[in-house]
């Protein structure tokens, strides 16, 4: 039987949609608070010097100066994933990022004029910008207390007899691809505020990802203790994975709020956010895959330079997330993978949307078109022999329960072949395929996967769920306030949602891994539950009903087998509030996913929950020009239930808008450490009007864990885009782009390259 649902299943506009689209919400950028002063960073000029001597006299002089900061002024504590870095730094620099020192004061106009009266004396060392080149012997070193450029972290992973399978195999594909540095380019730019009160304590204004995790880590930074930090979010003004980590900007601003005695903002202006914004990891990606004559893969090696850049962020992470591709999009019985990540002196990237998922599935999936035409076989064949099925479990322990790749891969074929626009004098037509493999109920990366949720009921019929995931604009507010609805049975409209402060919400170990839908969504059904079940107890009191024969629907709680008895439930929660003895209607809930970690070989059950996806692109080719036009791109996604239609297709719509920049037009320049793309005149965001006809297809397969049956979905619309459009570039004119974004400049060097 199908379950009939009230709010489930339908399209509700986000919650925050109007005050975004009336210009009313107020972003970090926006908040003011008395006395609040103004801070500003200075920056390293060259990638690799030593700090000879820092002057700050002049910039102390300046009247409406409150701070000046430097390296030797406060305690060098390092933070950081591997704790390799200091908010101001010491002794020397290491990249063109690094924080010098800073400046508080009355204006911006003024802590900018302050920055430009310190004088930096630098003595210029030799610096390393390419990760084979820092390996070499006697290159310059950018940490020499390590003695070496090659990065401690090392991801190595092996299942099954892989070199035999080569052997074996009828067919064997193998290339190397390029991945550039992207940044997220953000509309709201970094930024933090601070400020201490007179016992001590901290308060930060935040645009982090994990309130909970920035609030210990901040903390440690600043020799505090947690309970001393208190971290409020504002609305977000972009992420996509920028605010996973803590960042000097934010130990910067309470460390000159702290000297300044006043609350300080630090922002970036759009410069100095394409300087400093850590973003995609430049890769390489040395990729073989074999397989018998029917088509049936049998291994795949696969090796991943990481550039790691002078610090540690979570750039260097994602060959985590790219095992899961190269092991788990399709059935494979054999893999092996290994990793080289180096320090070098560029800037060094943090984590963005897909993390890691974009670059490996960019290779695996290229590869598979091009198997297909070593063994004769359609692209969607060859795929379709290879797809996992539920009950499946991936060399990496991976158990997949619901899982509709063979759906996703009949759902995007089916709609890319509809209507498809007229095709232009002398242009060349391709159609591309490429599916996706993520975690689609959380990704056990910490020792806990959980979030929790408070939900209470007061005398006026509100509801108001505290839950612990942060709402980065994905709409999460929405479908949380959604589940509770659906579970309560109480109307939609009566159900707010509080999570902007450490010190009211429960904990969650952050947004990411497309994980808020499920577990918080999960936490959020517990706790409402619960609640109605405390209703439920009240009502059948007053209705001298037993609990178990009553309804609570849309607002009402009823006898079951008498509808007309029923009571209204603002009114049942408020004989609770006001009787003798009475009580507060108030029910908390942690959920925490059945997961495992990867264990040191990189085995282990990470997600409750795996999604899938399948895109198709239509693309045209102009031969002359090199122009490459993608006309059409049909997405369909295994979501497991869709819980609100509309924004979920929303998600993909962005998705593929962010996918298609990294596939056709995106790179940040950066050359000898010095980053060249410092606008958006420079660095090519494609616009809206250079959108293709998107069709998204929502497929259900309903998973047993989630809530409703719901998996994950924020990141699944960027992670095949590229892969697509490749494959879709080689149908209309032959030719296998391995490198990054493929420009028109490319395209036609590639043309002029084979007629000669």
């Amino acid at each position: 039987m199908v379950p009939t649902f009230e709010v489930i299943g339908k399209t509700v506009r986000k919650r925050d949609g109007a005050e975004k689209a009336t210009g009313r919400t107020r972003y970090l950028h926006d908040l003011e608070l008395p006395r609040l002063a103004h801070g500003r960073i200075l920056r390293a000029r060259f990638p690799h010097a030593r700090i000879v001597r820092i002057d700050t006299t002049r910039a102390r002089a300046l009247p409406g100066v409150l701070a000046v900061l430097t390296g030797e002024d406060v305690e060098p504590r390092p933070f950081g994933f591997a704790r390799d870095q200091t908010a101001l730094k010491r002794g020397k620099v290491r990249c063109v990022r690094d924080e010098v020192a800073a400046v508080a004061a009355e204006t911006r106009a003024t802590a900018e004029a302050a920055l430009e009266l310190i004088h930096v004396e630098y003595a210029e060392l030799p610096a390393v910008f390419d990760p084979r080149a820092a390996l070499a012997p006697g290159a310059p070193l950018v940490h020499e207390e390590l003695g070496t450029n090659a990065h401690p972290l090392r991801y190595r992973f092996s299942h099954g007899d892989v070199d035999r399978a080569f052997a074996e195999a009828a067919a064997v594909v193998e290339d190397t691809y390029r991945l550039p540095f992207v940044t997220q380019a953000c509309l709201g730019t970094m930024a933090a505020i601070a400020d201490w009160d007179a016992s001590g304590g901290l308060t930060m204004w935040t645009t982090t990802q994990v309130p909970f995790l920035y609030q210990r880590d901040l903390a440690d930074a600043l020799g505090l203790t947690g309970g001393r930090v208190r971290v409020l979010q504002p609305p977000v003004g972009g992420n996509f994975g920028r605010g996973l980590d803590l960042y000097p900007i934010d130990v910067i601003a309470a460390l000159l709020a702290r000297r300044a005695g006043r609350p300080v903002r630090v922002e970036f202006d759009r410069v100095e956010e394409f300087v400093a914004c850590p973003g995609r990891e430049p890769c390489t990606i040395r990729l073989r895959t074999a397989a018998d004559r029917d088509g049936r893969l049998l291994a795949r090696d696969c090796h991943v330079t990481i550039d790691n850049g002078a610090y540690t962020s979570w750039g260097s992470t994602t060959p985590y997330v790219m095992l899961s591709t190269v092991a788990g999009l399709y059935r494979v019985p054999s893999v092996r993978l290994d990793t080289t990540i180096v320090y070098t002196n560029n800037p060094y990237s943090g984590s963005m949307r897909g993390y890691g998922n974009p670059e490996s599935t960019f290779a695996v999936e290229s590869q598979m078109d091009d198997l297909a035409e070593r063994l004769g076989l359609p692209p969607l064949e060859l795929r379709r022999r290879n797809a996992s099925q539920p009950g499946d479990v991936n060399p990496q322990g991976f158990v997949l329960t619901s899982f509709a790749m063979t759906e996703c891969l009949d759902a995007a074929a089916e709609e890319i072949g509809r209507d498809a626009p007229p095709l232009r004098p002398g242009w060349r037509r391709g159609v591309g395929y490429a599916g996706m493999f993520h975690v689609g109920g959380g990704a056990r990366i910490y020792r806990s996967d959980g979030c929790g949720a408070i939900v209470k009921l007061d005398d006026f019929g509100t509801v108001t769920l505290l839950t612990g995931a942060t709402e980065i604009g994905q709409g999460s507010e929405t479908v949380l306030a959604m589940i509770v609805a659906e579970t309560l049975g109480v109307p939609l409209e009566r159900v707010d949602v509080v999570n902007s402060d450490t010190r009211v919400r429960p904990w969650d170990v952050g947004t990411h891994a497309s994980r808020t839908t499920f577990v918080a969504g999960n936490a959020a059904r517990l706790a409402a539950e619960k609640l109605r079940a405390e209703l439920l107890a009240l009502a059948a009191a007053q209705l001298e009903e037993p609990a178990a024969s009553l309804d609570l629907r849309a607002g009402w709680v009823s006898v079951a087998r008498d509808p007309q008895r029923r009571l209204a439930y603002d009114a049942v929660a408020r004989t609770g509030h006001f009787k003798g003895g009475g009580r507060v209607l108030v029910a908390e809930a942690f959920y925490d996913p059945p997961t495992a970690m990867l264990d040191k070989d990189l085995h282990g059950n990470v997600s409750a929950a795996y999604t899938s996806a399948v895109q198709a692109a239509l693309v045209d080719v102009d031969p002359e020009t090199g122009r490459v036009e993608v006309r059409r791109i049909a997405s369909a996604h295994d979501v497991g239930r869709a819980l609100n239609p509309g924004a979920a297709e929303g998600q993909v719509h962005g998705g593929i808008h962010m996918g298609l920049g990294y596939a056709l037009t995106e790179r940040l320049v950066v050359e000898d450490g010095q980053i060249l793309t410092q606008s958006f005149m420079d660095y090519a965001l494609l616009r809206a009007d250079d959108m293709p006809d998107i069709v998204v297809r929502l497929i259900e397969s309903v998973d047993a864990e989630g809530p409703f049956g719901a998996k994950g979905l924020g990141e699944s619309g960027v992670i095949p885009v590229a892969a697509a459009v490749a494959n879709a570039i080689k149908d209309a004119i032959g030719l296998r782009f391995t490198e990054l974004p493929i420009t028109p400049a490319r395209v036609r060097a590639a043309l002029e390259a084979r007629r000669t």
